[in-house]
């Protein structure tokens, strides 16, 4: 459920992995109108669904519905996730598992030590600091153009950050100082076609600058990327990679992740 919602790949990615583990399911994509989420969700119940992946820009409602919310999700003040169940509607955020995942394991870049530059501080960004601090990077810089948003952002994840010995600030986007080995982007700017957030000066030499948009969306800003030296990578995986924990939520098998994302990326390459 998003809006818009008409160039996701979950359905293709979800009946793959049903099709791998021998699940039986049906996934599809509904657009919602921006006043009509909790009514959405409400119908879909009656209807018999069992759960749902949510996106923008309806993550922060999610969690405001859920009855029961997970750690995660709680941390995060967003979810991606719904799980229907005699009444009761559970929520969970597997956006920053799967990000991780995907720089770590399918990217094969370790996140421990480095710097961190995370843009935007709305449901997407929200989604991921908690297990991005889990990697234990030396620092996670969160830049917003409204800066009070990442500050407080920044104070929910304060005690997390310190167990891990993460420095973790805030800073306004407009005035953003320092220089990074990880650019992820978490806004929509991609998707609204209004351009790359923030100045090439922020990317250290063969930093890795990462999209969470994907397909033709991304490609400014992986443009963007390669021509100051970065290493571009689009949120395809992460989206391959938060479906898996979702799967693994709702139905308790964790499906192949790696070889899904291999295909779907042939697929696109010679579609």
């Amino acid at each position: 459920m998003g809006n818009p919602v008409a160039h996701s790949q979950s359905p293709w990615i979800h009946a793959r992995f049903a099709e791998l583990t021998g699940q039986s399911l049906h996934y599809d994509k509904r657009h919602i109108a921006l006043d009509g989420f909790t009514p959405a969700v409400r119908a879909f119940i009656q209807e018999g669904g069992r759960g749902c992946n949510i996106t923008v820009p309806f993550k922060f409602e999610a969690a405001a519905l859920a009855t029961h919310i997970s750690a995660r999700a709680t941390l995060a003040q967003a979810s991606n996730l719904l799980q229907f169940n005699a009444g009761a509607i559970f929520s969970d955020n597997t956006d920053g598992a799967g990000l991780v995942n995907d720089i770590q394991r399918n990217a094969g870049f370790d996140l421990s030590g480095r710097h961190l530059l995370l843009i935007g501080a709305g449901g997407a960004g929200a989604g991921v600091l908690g297990p991005l601090i889990l990697a234990s990077p030396a620092s996670i810089t969160v830049a917003n153009r409204t800066l009070s948003k990442a500050t407080v952002l920044v104070a929910r994840h304060a005690a997390l950050a310190l167990l891990q010995k993460t420095e973790l600030s805030a800073q306004n986007l407009q005035t953003l100082a320092g220089r990074f080995d990880v650019v992820i982007n978490a806004t929509a700017s991609s998707l609204s076609g209004t351009g790359v957030p923030i100045s090439a000066s922020t990317l250290k030499p063969g930093a890795l600058a990462y999209d969470m948009m994907y397909g033709p969306a991304a490609q400014g800003f992986m443009t963007w990327a390669r021509e100051h030296g970065a290493t571009p990578r689009d949120g395809l995986g992460m989206l391959v990679e938060q479906a898996a924990e979702a799967f693994l939520v709702w139905r308790g098998v964790l499906p192949p992740s790696q070889q899904v994302l291999t295909e779907l990326r042939l697929a696109q390459h010679t579609g």
